[in-house]
């Protein structure tokens, strides 16, 4: 089904529950050409990701940090998105926008999504959970971890965003 980006937008909505079923191949070059495919800071395209679609390794994800990850274990696919503090001081906002344009591919494809954040957050040992990620995966030490995308296919329909709701008033327009 194709859309406008409006509708697109409207329609994006983050997913925690997944159907127990894969995504196809073509679906998932789809995703990760959307994220090689995104604007990065001087169009340096130094940010890095790893998709993950096996289970040991989705549930072994699904617990690096305190709470919000829990759902990873039930995605067909997840993709960690990573870059370099010392190449680039826009990795985040080039990893941000490439986890987005992610985001929006699946959804046009009629795929789930939800981020997991991992920058910055902890277990409750301290470990950082960017260092779990880590490990698990076997990534460099130079790399820094921003987040991981969960995708799958939707368990439940979600309704779009409401225009109601939207907060206007967080919003000045300059004459």
């Amino acid at each position: 089904m194709i859309m406008t980006f409006e509708e697109l937008v409207a329609r994006r909505r983050s997913h925690r529950r997944f159907l127990q079923t894969e995504i196809d191949a073509e679906q998932v070059q789809k995703i990760l050409r959307a994220a090689l495919m995104s604007p990065t800071s001087r169009g340096r395209q130094l940010w890095q990701f790893v998709a993950v679609d096996n289970k040991a390794e989705l549930e072994k994800l699904a617990d690096v940090k305190e709470s919000g990850s829990a759902f990873v274990k039930d995605a067909a696919l997840a993709v960690v998105v990573m870059g370099n503090h010392e190449d680039n001081d826009c990795w985040v906002e080039d990893g941000s926008i490439a986890a987005i344009s992610m985001q929006y591919q699946a959804e046009e494809l009629g795929l789930a999504s939800c981020w997991v954040q991992i920058r910055g957050r902890r277990l409750s040992d301290g470990t950082l959970s960017a260092d779990v990620v880590k490990g698990i995966l076997d990534i460099p030490d130079e790399l820094d971890v921003l987040c991981i995308i969960a995708f799958g296919k939707p368990m439940t329909a979600l309704p779009p965003h409401d225009e109601e709701s939207l907060k206007w008033e967080r919003v000045k327009i300059e004459d």
